[in-house]
């Protein structure tokens, strides 16, 4: 197994080879706070090949992941997703404009390629249950993933989240606790009370998650090489909430650069674009900061990624910047027609969080950072359509207090 390392600090421990109980994995954050994630050796990243097909999917770089075959069932189902060259927004957004259109994942999201990963290695690890915090789409990526293989999943969402979100989540069965008390807290909580209790939490930016997501980035790399006579693109532009997937896409980028599979001036900049309602790692990129700071919450037509307080935010920021990229802020109104343009020029249905990536690449360009001739693939993490899903199967809903989140569990 690869071992986990702190990007801030450089300490790395080992995974055990081969684990009895989820308690004797490492715990996902370091001791100095900051997030780990997974590092493959110098033999794993002497074995990577670019692919000459997709057909494996998010699965197409084995050696880059920590789980050495993907399991049976749903497992192989994420990935392969279209990467859609768009010529008719190329005039809107200033530069020629490919989408990665996440939303044709199983659950409709990105969130799968990492919920797949966390849960085969809870299996592994002797796992009965996994949880997550979520109150969208990673909450209906992990239920599935785990009734796939066959494990319970508890959800803990906010008290006050909405009947539809509930109807959307409840259809893979999970058990929802709704949670009274500080969401932002919950996060931490749940990771310490489900180690406690065998229950590994998939939260956003945990390791496995991680390391699923960073497929995102390669498989997209993959194909706009297959694609395009082996030219690579000036630009991946993504959406940011708990800085995650942001991470993930950093690391998939270094990974294919340590591998002697990007030349250093190869390197793709990554811009990680947020709500101007919420923006944390936008405003410490403006500002200069080295560390993401909370910020309050303001309302925003993006509410998937209206994260005042990323766990992952500075780590996030650090890779976008390590690659020459940033982080910008968008408006509701901006983000509101760039999806209105996908739909009715490019007939992608994409939910609004996924329209920034778009609105940040025409303010990028608005201001000269990006050109009419860079190549700019907009990552579309989620689709539009699942507001019109349809009735839920039925799952066991609790309402809970925080503090009683372990006897809960």
């Amino acid at each position: 197994m690869q071992t986990l390392t702190c990007y801030a600090c450089g300490t790395s421990v080992s995974p055990p080879a081969d684990p009895t109980s989820p308690a004797e994995l490492p715990a996902p954050r370091c001791s100095c706070g900051e997030p780990r994630w997974f590092e493959p050796d110098a033999d794993a990243l002497d074995a990577t090949t670019w692919p000459t097909d997709l057909d494996d999917r998010m699965w197409a770089f084995p050696e880059l992941l920590p789980v050495s075959r993907p399991p049976d069932g749903f497992a192989t189902a994420p990935g392969g997703t279209p990467l859609v060259r768009t010529p008719a927004l190329d005039e809107y957004a200033g530069a020629r404009v490919t989408v990665k259109d996440e939303g044709r994942n199983p659950t409709g999201s990105f969130k799968d390629r990492g919920s797949v990963v966390g849960v085969a290695l809870a299996a592994a690890a002797g796992a009965d249950a996994v949880g997550t915090v979520s109150h969208g789409n990673m909450a209906m990526s992990t239920a599935a993933a785990a009734t796939a293989a066959g494990l319970d999943c508890v959800v803990c969402v906010p008290a006050d989240i909405s009947e539809e979100r509930l109807r959307n989540i409840s259809r893979f069965g999970p058990r929802i606790l709704r949670i009274e008390g500080d969401y932002g807290q919950l996060y931490h909580e749940a990771l310490a009370v489900g180690r406690e209790r065998g229950v590994p939490f998939i939260n956003s930016d945990t390791p496995g998650r991680v390391a699923g997501q960073k497929t995102t980035a390669l498989e997209t790399l993959a194909e706009f090489r297959l694609r395009n006579d082996g030219e690579i693109p000036d630009a991946v532009v993504c959406p940011v909430s708990s800085g995650g997937h942001a991470s993930g896409a950093y690391k998939g980028l270094q990974e294919l650069a340590d591998a002697g599979l990007l030349a250093p001036d190869e390197m793709p900049r990554l811009f990680l674009v947020q709500a101007a309602a919420c923006a944390p790692i936008a405003r410490a990129d403006e500002r200069g900061l080295d560390a993401v700071e909370r910020v309050e919450k303001g309302d925003t037509v993006a509410y998937s990624i209206a994260n005042p307080d990323p766990p992952s935010g500075t780590r996030a920021l650090w890779g976008a910047r390590e690659t020459g990229g940033g982080a910008l802020a968008v408006d509701d109104e901006a983000i509101l027609d760039a999806k209105r343009r996908l739909a009715a020029d490019a007939g992608l249905t994409v939910e609004a969080s996924s329209a920034t990536a778009l609105a940040g690449v025409r303010r990028l360009t608005d201001h000269d950072t990006l050109g009419a001739d860079d190549d700019v693939v907009c990552i579309a993490t989620g689709s539009g359509f699942k507001e019109f899903l349809g009735d839920a199967a039925a799952a066991t809903t609790d309402l809970v207090a925080l503090d009683d989140l372990a006897s809960a569990l």
